[in-house]
């Protein structure tokens, strides 16, 4: 079966490639018209459409709760992906199932990651692999936006002006964010600041806010957590006492669940603090589908489950 799958994709990127070339060279240039971006992350969506505004036509490939570590490109989303005049995904093995694709795409077309702007001194990596998840330090995702504005930029020189008022604008939204969070994650009691979650995901939130992490799976959703990995968690949670532990959007709750029974044997009980946005934004039409809305929604959350709420009272 896999190998149908994989001469499917093949031949869809083959044919969609010859009809890619078809409808650009129909298209007027692009000074004259808006550009056609597809995009695969929801926050990556978000940036582009915040940073080309109503010069950008964005489609993004994965809607609210798709896990990028598992998704895998349809003939549809090869096509999709053929007829735009430029790429943006996340990089660093975060689309793990299309690094192939996405490689074969970039010797066809403009394909940018949009974290190849972050200096490579300020990436984590974890057993040999890098850590994608570099939208939870919010300095970060501001090197992400430039990268952004400059393709946009490069591709449509006649409106770069535009790109740059708009990136201007989003970085200085950034910029508040990175206090707001800085300031709730300060507010939880020191002993109560870990930051338990099904994966690893936020460890670069925790370098840049001040907050242990601890995860029972490790970066990518594909490796499944054993008992061992269960018992280690369960048994910080345990002994520190740290009173909540969280779900995630992404993810399946089952290894959350099995933490808490194990933590609970331990003579300790831990309730769910929330559901965290980590690899996908939240629906269409709350605030939380945007970039921004994620980061404060998960922040607030932190900080309420954990203490700070309480502490400030």
């Amino acid at each position: 079966m896999r190998v149908w799958t994989i001469v499917a994709v093949a031949v869809a990127l083959l044919t969609s490639g010859c009809a890619a070339q078809t409808v650009t060279a129909g298209r007027a240039p692009i000074a004259q018209r808006t550009l056609q971006v597809t995009t695969t992350t929801t926050m990556i969506t978000d940036a582009v459409q915040r940073i080309g505004g109503a010069r950008v036509e964005v489609t993004g490939l994965m809607g609210p709760g798709v896990d990028p570590h598992l998704f895998k490109a349809s003939a549809r989303d090869v096509r999709t992906f053929r007829n735009a005049d430029v790429i943006f995904y996340g990089g660093l093995e975060l689309e793990g199932k299309m690094g192939d694709l996405l490689a074969d795409l970039g010797a066809r077309q403009p394909t940018r990651a949009v974290t190849d702007g972050i200096p490579r001194a300020a990436l984590l990596s974890h057993g040999g692999s890098p850590d994608p998840h570099i939208w939870f330090d919010v300095a970060l995702w501001q090197d992400c936006a430039r990268t952004i504005a400059d393709e946009l930029a490069g591709l449509d020189p006649a409106h770069a002006d535009v790109y740059r008022a708009n990136l201007a604008g989003y970085l200085a939204d950034l910029e508040q964010l990175d206090g707001e969070v800085r300031g709730l994650i300060a507010a939880i009691p020191p002993e109560h600041r870990i930051l338990v979650t099904s994966h690893d995901a936020f460890t670069y939130f925790g370098r840049r806010y001040g907050i242990e992490v601890a995860a029972i799976q490790g970066i990518s959703t594909a490796a499944e957590a054993t008992t061992a990995d269960v018992e280690r968690v369960a048994a910080l949670l345990a002994e520190r006492r740290v009173p909540a532990a969280f779900i995630e959007t992404s993810v399946p709750r089952q290894t959350v669940d099995a933490l808490l029974a194990a933590t609970a044997q331990r003579g300790f009980t831990t309730r769910i603090g929330g559901e965290l946005y980590t690899d996908s934004a939240g629906d269409p039409g709350t605030p939380e589908a945007t970039y921004i809305g994620m980061v404060r929604a998960n922040a607030e959350m932190i900080a309420s489950a954990l203490g700070a709420r309480e502490q400030e009272r």
